[in-house]
């Protein structure tokens, strides 16, 4: 009898394993709420490829794009917690979508268990190297003397680049105009064919422009310099103190996610991002790693929530999505 029972004892702790090896072998699908080939799908894709390669798990990227990357983030919002699906967004997922349209089909912190910062990207102000301008002040100055008659780019109403236009005008109190654009490098080339006097786009975009004295970067609009390009001050050290609009992405997975399944995926994550091959990757597309605690996303999001919820309502900005 003793050795029957023994025998089972021996078959269920066979199967049981076999059942936690799968569990933990089964690959991850990473949600990405934008479509392939912008800078979120980039990020994903580069990150996932570094898991897989490096931890005991596979991790499959899964473009679900549409509704401002809401389609997405409520897939992973009502997906069974359980460690297999997760969600990689930015900013606009987290903190500005929610500001901006009051019914949600989720709440950016009550409906998901934070896992860590990953990267963050620098966005620029950047004129024609015609523009008799050199500086944030001379930029101030003119648009003073010039009242309503500068105009700035933006890939598109409600996007980072607007509103990193929206806070600098709120803040220093001048009258700039706001011309969108639809997404790409139409707003770079609006300010290349003095369609535009100045853009905001990404440092890693202007680049090239740039090197080839084509473009001329004023300041970035991130809160401290960026490793990728450390000569170029902030707005905020240019003279306008608390200025900050800096693009990020996070990853989330959904709430009631065990606190040891997002210890484990924390701990793979940010093994990840501290590798200098993972750094090196992200810093040749223009993308700084970050890496950061569960709670430090958490407290992160809420700060962005706060702020730019602020913004929206100091200029009056509706969705008109």
């Amino acid at each position: 009898m003793k050795l029957i029972v023994a025998a089972l004892l021996s078959a269920l702790c066979l199967v049981f394993n076999s059942l936690s090896i799968a569990q933990t072998t089964k690959a991850i699908r990473v949600v990405v709420p934008y479509p392939p080939g912008g800078g979120n799908d980039i990020i994903a894709r580069l990150l996932t490829e570094d898991l897989t390669r490096k931890g005991p798990q596979s991790f499959i990227v899964d473009n679900r794009p549409g509704g401002s990357t809401t389609i997405g983030a409520e897939l992973v919002a009502k997906s069974i917690p359980d460690g297999n699906t997760v969600l990689i967004s930015s900013h606009t997922t987290f903190a500005l979508i929610p500001n901006l349209r009051p019914k949600l089909p989720y709440d950016p912190i009550k409906d998901f268990e934070p896992i860590s910062l990953l990267a963050s990207q620098s966005f620029a102000l950047a004129v024609h190297p015609s523009m008799p301008v050199y500086t944030l002040k001379q930029v101030i100055a003119l648009a003073k003397a010039k009242p309503g008659q500068l105009t700035f780019s933006s890939s598109g109403a409600g996007t980072g680049t607007h509103f990193s236009g929206e806070q600098l005008k709120t803040l220093t109190g001048i009258d700039i105009l706001h011309i969108p654009y639809k997404g790409g490098n139409a707003p770079m080339h609006a300010a290349l064919s003095g369609e535009v006097a100045m853009t905001f786009a990404s440092l890693s975009a202007l680049a090239p422009l740039v090197s080839m004295r084509k473009m001329r970067i004023i300041a970035l609009t991130s809160a401290k310099r960026s490793k990728l390009a450390p000569e170029i001050p902030t707005i905020a050290e240019s003279g306008v103190p608390g200025y900050e609009m800096t693009p990020w992405y996070g990853m989330v997975a959904p709430k009631h996610t065990s606190a040891a399944i997002i210890e484990r995926l924390h701990l793979i994550v940010t093994s990840v991002l501290k590798s200098k091959e993972t750094q090196e990757r992200l810093s040749k597309i223009g993308y700084e790693p970050e890496g950061s605690t569960p709670t430090q996303l958490n407290e992160h999001i809420k700060l962005e929530l706060t702020r730019y919820g602020k913004l929206i309502k100091a200029i009056g900005f509706k969705d008109e999505s």
